[in-house]
């Protein structure tokens, strides 16, 4: 059993985690993120994603967005998958339909994915990228889970 750690203030709208990559189970992110009907409806979400990327292959995932932080009603979550292991012929195509600002994921999983190994901004891969607060600047922690 893993331990998700309480939320900081960096300076933004919303505490979030302290820096870090923070191991986690899903029934652990699903105890302490889906607090709401909104949460609970982007966990299962999540859930059915996790199925169809674990079902491929992928044996880990790192969990971000305004999901893991104290935002009330978050839109989305954001996710990175490691593409080690993983057997395209069995991944769901919309893991790879990045268009429309990933509309066909969102509305399929209700979030955003993206490889972890993938470079976000130009420079840093999305493992780092999710660690920067977006409004501060600021470093912050993600979610890891192993599938």
């Amino acid at each position: 059993m893993f331990v998700i750690p309480e939320f900081i203030d960096v300076g933004g709208p919303w505490r979030v985690l302290p820096l870090g990559i923070h191991d986690a189970t899903l029934e652990e992110v699903e105890e302490r993120f889906a607090t709401n009907q909104q949460r609970k409806k982007l966990f299962r979400g999540f859930i059915k994603a996790c199925k169809s990327l674990k079902s491929a292959g992928c044996s880990v995932l790192y969990l971000d967005g305004s999901y893991t932080t104290e935002a009330p009603y978050p839109q989305d979550y954001d996710v990175c998958w490691n593409p080690l292991g993983v057997d395209e012929t069995k991944l769901d195509p919309v893991f790879y339909d990045f268009s429309n600002g990933r509309q066909k994921q969102k509305a399929k999983y209700g979030g955003e994915f993206f490889l972890s190994s993938a470079k976000a901004d130009g420079s840093h891969l999305f493992i780092q990228y999710f660690q920067t607060d977006k409004v501060t600047g600021q470093e912050k922690g993600i979610i890891r889970i192993y599938l």
